[in-house]
C-alpha cells in the first residue's frame, strides 16, 4: 500500500473512530458527568471545545460537549466563548494551510491542459463565492479544514479571516446548543 493510500485509510479510521466515540458518550452520562465536574472552568471547557470544534478529527466530540454546556449555559455566551476558542484553532490551521495549499492548488492547475478550467479560478466571481462558501462550512458543524482552504485560497487577510472565523463558528455553535436544548427537551 502507498503512503498517500496508507495515510488515507488512517485519516479515514480516525474520523469514524471519532464519530463512534462522539455516540457512544451521548448514550450514557459520562459527558454530563465530565461537563459537571468542571464547576466553575466550565467556561475553559467550552473554550477547548470551540477549539476542537474546526478539526475534522475532533468535531463530533467536541460537538457533544458543546450540546451537554448548552444544558447548563446560556446559549449566547456559549456561542461566545465556543467562537472565541474555535478561532484559535481555525487559526492555526489557517496559519499553516493559507499559503501552502493555495501555491500546491495553483501548482497543480500549472500542468491543466485545459486553460479554461483554470482560468475559471481566476474570475472575479469565483473570488467572490470561495469566500463565502468557505464561510458557510466553518459556520457549519462539517470541519473546518475545508472553508479554511476557501479563504486561504482567496487570499482573505489575517483580520478579515478572524472576523469570519469567530461570527461563523459563534454561529454554528449557537445553532448546535440551540438544537441540543430542543432535543433534551423533547
Amino acid at each position: 500500500m502507498g503512503q498517500k493510500k496508507r495515510r488515507l485509510y488512517q485519516d479515514a479510521v480516525l474520523i469514524v473512530a471519532s464519530i463512534l466515540f462522539a455516540m457512544v458518550v451521548v448514550k450514557d452520562d459520562t459527558v454530563y458527568q465530565f461537563v459537571s465536574s468542571l464547576g466553575d472552568l466550565r467556561w475553559l471547557g467550552i473554550f477547548i471545545s470551540g477549539i476542537f470544534f474546526t478539526s475534522l478529527f475532533t468535531t463530533p466530540p467536541s460537538i457533544v460537549l458543546l450540546g451537554e454546556f448548552a444544558q447548563s449555559t446560556p446559549l449566547l455566551p456559549l456561542a461566545i466563548v465556543g467562537g472565541l476558542g474555535a478561532v484559535c484553532g481555525d487559526y492555526i490551521i489557517f496559519h499553516f494551510v493559507k499559503d501552502r495549499i493555495s501555491k500546491d492548488v495553483e501548482f497543480l492547475f500549472s500542468f491543466s491542459k485545459h486553460k479554461r478550467f483554470s482560468a475559471v479560478f481566476k474570475t472575479h466571481l469565483f473570488k467572490f463565492f470561495v469566500p463565502f462558501i468557505g464561510a458557510l462550512i466553518i459556520a457549519s458543524p462539517l470541519p473546518d479544514e475545508l472553508g479554511i482552504t476557501m479563504l486561504g485560497m482567496s487570499k482573505v487577510k489575517n483580520k478579515v479571516f478572524l472576523i469570519i472565523s469567530f461570527i461563523m463558528n459563534g454561529l454554528g455553535i449557537f445553532v448546535i446548543g440551540w438544537l441540543a436544548k430542543l432535543i433534551v427537551e423533547l
